[in-house]
């Protein structure tokens, strides 16, 4: 059986350039009706680098625009998805975090990974290390979060992770804390975020027609899901499950941006509109195909570009009923 949870969306936002638009997106992503506005962990402004690593520019930093975007708001939630474990001191980090979330009277949602961007480490100067290292660290500042934000004395000494003789403040308003998201694609990180998270984000499906596993984009998010569901057990029930179609457009002619989101990719066009991380066509299509996609991978928590942010809101307030 699979976990039915309410839908909810976010908007991922990484395009302001000055403090009068950010506060102007922000108080836009709440009154167009969504729940959360996300950034994300980049750093690499315009050259090769940037180009490398195939990720858009973002000229805010994370924390600091998430407290201004708590600050022109009453109801909207922040987050970043995800912050990376290695560009921040773990301890630094949980504090930025529950000073967020008590500036923002409990609205913070934190999303953690192990990180991805090679090219993002390489420009940086920062070592990228074997994915199961990454991973080990990423276990390791989970439970440092929890730590920390639960107000008991430290006593942590791991490979990655110290925190001893203290306790940690500021608490967070949301207790035990603040809901904690992970992302993944692989059976490892999946199964962790399934024990551990709050949130479970199913990383980018591949645009190939069938990955190395036989799997086409539909069955490979059917399998990530399978996963969390199986090492879950019992949590299940309450876990949310995020999914982000990159490529989303509210259109009476799909056919035609589907041709050129797959130019745009270099993939054919055939099945792209099936594609989890693509969400193509008229409102009743989209509204459909997000109830199909809960029902078969759980994605309740759906995350749009800031882009179609105004376009999308109609399916918003139809399955929020706000």
């Amino acid at each position: 059986m699979t976990s039915v949870q309410p839908f909810r969306f976010a908007v991922q936002a990484t395009k302001a350039t000055s403090a009068k638009e950010w506060r102007e997106t922000a108080r836009s992503v709440q009154d167009l009706g969504y729940s959360t506005l996300f950034l994300a962990d980049h750093y690499l402004g315009p050259g090769p680098a940037q180009r490398e690593a195939r990720w858009p520019a973002q000229h805010l930093a994370p924390v600091a625009a998430m407290a201004t975007a708590a600050a022109v708001t009453d109801t909207l939630r922040v987050g970043c998805r995800v912050f990376c474990v290695d560009y921040h001191v773990p301890g630094v980090l949980a504090k930025e975090a529950a000073t967020l979330d008590l500036l923002s009277d409990g609205r913070l949602e934190f999303g953690i990974g192990a990180g991805w961007s090679e090219p993002e480490y390489r420009a940086m100067g920062l070592p990228f290390a074997p994915a199961g290292r990454r991973v080990d660290k990423l276990c390791e500042v989970v439970a440092l979060l929890k730590a920390q934000w639960s107000g008991e004395p430290l006593d942590l000494r791991g490979e990655y992770v110290t925190a001893v003789d203290h306790a940690g403040l500021p608490l967070p308003v949301q207790r035990p804390g603040p809901p904690i998201m992970i992302g993944g694609s692989r059976r490892r990180v999946l199964s962790f975020a399934a024990r551990e998270a709050d949130i479970v984000s199913l990383a980018n499906v591949p645009f190939d027609a069938h990955n190395d596993a036989g799997r086409t984009p539909q069955e490979e998010a059917a399998h990530r899901y399978g996963l969390v569901r199986d090492a879950a057990g019992g949590r299940i029930g309450g876990l949310e499950i995020e999914s982000s179609p990159f490529f989303a457009r509210l259109t009476d002619d799909p056919a035609s941006a589907a041709d050129r989101v797959a130019r745009s990719l270099g993939v054919p066009a055939d099945g792209l509109l099936d594609h989890p991380n693509v969400l193509i066509g008229e409102e009743d299509e989209i509204v459909d195909r997000l109830q199909e996609r809960r029902a078969r991978f759980g994605a309740n928590y759906i995350t749009v570009q800031q882009n179609e942010a105004e376009r999308f809101a109609p399916v918003v307030a139809r399955l929020t009923g706000h």
